[in-house]
């Protein structure tokens, strides 16, 4: 008897454990890719972006100059957020696609952007309006080193580097696809240098850099080519242009 009532208790318990790995096996099938993405690479969700600021538009574009001198002042994750919303953010959603704050042509997007700060290495995601990251070295001083000893970039606190994906273009404009990445990285730099002064902030375009060097620097993707390199950071109000 005692037998029985154990067999049976047994088979209830192994029956229990059976379901169990069911709903947990469940659950990872149909866990979303983009949760469990997040769950395995630790992402940061950055501050909602802000829609309205504290100036004029045509207040920033009269105010905006190039600064290649920033104090040793960091941005706060506020700031960040808004330049990277400012350079690549969704403005509007769609069923099929989202639409950000740069035009690109056909919407197909072929930009990715990097943040380069005293605390690593970071990839934004526009999709969720996050940041992935990539490395935890401080990379600005091997950057400066790569672009021809332009001291700005280790002294601001951030830079964004902006990189072309042509292959994203390729299959629509073809050749032609080239010159259309290129017209984009302007319509996105624009941005964020608005951005910076509507913020407080200054930053300066860079195109001076061996750009194999920057791809060896940065581990980007081979088909990740960089366009631009832009410190961002408060002015010491020297050397503008």
């Amino acid at each position: 008897m005692a037998i029985s009532i154990f067999s049976g208790f047994l088979r209830k318990k192994s029956l229990v454990f059976i379901i169990t790995l069911i709903v947990a096996a469940g659950y990872v099938l149909f866990i979303s890719k983009e949760d469990r993405f997040m769950a395995e690479t630790k992402l940061i969700q950055l501050p909602k972006p802000l829609i309205k600021g504290n100036i004029s538009l045509e207040e920033a574009i009269f105010r905006r100059r190039s600064q290649r001198s920033f104090k040793q002042k960091d941005l706060t994750l506020q700031q960040i957020s808004q330049l990277l919303w400012a350079a690549q953010g969704i403005t509007l959603e769609k069923e099929s696609y989202n639409l950000r704050t740069a035009p690109s042509a056909g919407a197909l997007y072929p930009m990715e952007i990097y943040l380069l700060t005293k605390n690593g290495l970071f990839r934004y995601l526009p999709n969720g309006h996050r940041l992935e990251p990539l490395s935890e070295q401080d990379l600005r001083g091997d950057l400066v080193v790569s672009s021809l000893g332009q001291v700005a970039i280790n002294q601001a606190p951030v830079n964004i580097v902006i990189c072309a994906v042509y292959s994203r273009l390729a299959s629509k404009y073809g050749q032609r696809g080239i010159r259309y990445a290129h017209i984009e990285v302007g319509h996105i730099a624009q941005n964020i240098h608005l951005q910076s002064v509507a913020l407080g902030l200054s930053s300066v375009p860079i195109g001076a850099f061996n750009d194999e060097e920057v791809k060896k620097i940065l581990s980007l993707p081979a088909n990740h080519e960089p366009l631009y390199i832009i410190p961002v950071g408060y002015s010491n109000a020297l050397d503008q242009n």
